[in-house]
């Protein structure tokens, strides 16, 4: 059998630059831990994957919109029970004040306090979280109530509106509910039913006092009735963003399934592809170096 050496050299090249490619696929593959790395790896896998990280994006944008929403709603709902103990404390005041037995001076006294609750409910009513008024419905940026220090009016300059929110596909929740509906709401209104307690109670009239509270109590029922909604609407938050961290870490998984090297494989792999390589250069060189003779049979 007659062996010529440039056949041999063109086969040793060919071997070597087979072994160089598997190498470096190999050194790839453990320094990225992907055995995809670029779409001639596996164009169908590759594929695939740039579809798996459209679906993770979504979700990020789903689960960081939900975030922002829970923690504006939870703004808003912190506010909402300060509200209520403001209102419960007035009604307290105004029951004070209805005994008939107290003096002019006490009367003017507790006035001065149900004047304080309705300053700082006005004051929770124009909450912001970031900026925004969370009770001025879709005029985000526009202070919702405004108290005239001569005259006591309590004026609305909000919208009726309320924002939107996406928090996953096809899904959105509301993310705050108007002052108009939560302080203005028709026969519960929170701001007249404290003007007029403040009132009741410098006239010193019992009838009027325990009127002016009944008034304070429609409007604290109505509080408590909106602020239900956001406890109901954070519920459904915090479900769906147990969901989404779901899916993320599913898309995540089918991504690692998609593309994760196998450690143990690459390796195998890298140690084979260096022990060949090793082998035809040594053979290369070895040629180069003994004559034709040594490779006759």
């Amino acid at each position: 059998m007659r062996v010529v050496p440039s056949e041999m050299y063109t086969n040793l090249l060919a071997e070597m630059q087979t072994d160089q490619q598997n190498e470096s696929q190999a050194v790839i593959e453990a320094s990225s831990g992907q055995s995809v790395n670029t779409l001639s790896d596996n164009p169908v896998a590759a594929g695939q994957l740039v579809l798996n990280r459209a679906q993770i994006a979504d979700v990020d944008q789903f689960s960081y919109s939900a975030s922002t929403v829970q923690a504006s709603m939870n703004t808003a709902d912190s506010a909402l029970n300060s509200v209520v103990s403001s209102l419960t404390q007035a009604i307290s005041v105004g029951t004070e004040a209805a005994g008939g037995t107290l003096t002019s001076t006490q009367l003017q006294a507790l006035s001065q306090q149900t004047s304080q609750i309705e300053q700082q409910v006005v004051a929770l009513a124009n909450t912001t979280y970031q900026g925004s008024y969370v009770f001025s419905g879709t005029a985000v940026t526009t202070q919702p109530y405004t108290l005239d220090a001569s005259t006591g009016a309590v004026t609305y300059s909000g919208n009726d509106d309320s924002n939107e929110v996406q928090v996953g596909e096809g899904q959105t929740v509301t993310l705050n509910l108007p002052g108009s509906t939560i302080f203005d709401a028709s026969g519960a209104d929170v701001f007249q039913s404290l003007a007029s307690l403040t009132s009741a109670i410098n006239s010193g009239n019992s009838t009027s006092i325990a009127t002016a509270i009944t008034s304070v109590q429609t409007a604290l029922n109505n509080v408590m009735a909106q602020r239900s909604i956001y406890g109901v609407q954070l519920q459904d938050l915090s479900s769906d963003t147990t969901n989404l961290s779901q899916e993320e870490l599913t898309l995540k998984q089918n991504q690692t399934s998609l593309i994760g090297a196998n450690e143990a494989q690459v390796a195998t792999n890298l140690s084979q592809a260096e022990t060949t390589l090793q082998a035809a250069v040594e053979a290369a060189s070895q040629i180069s170096q003994d004559s034709l003779l040594n490779y006759l049979k």
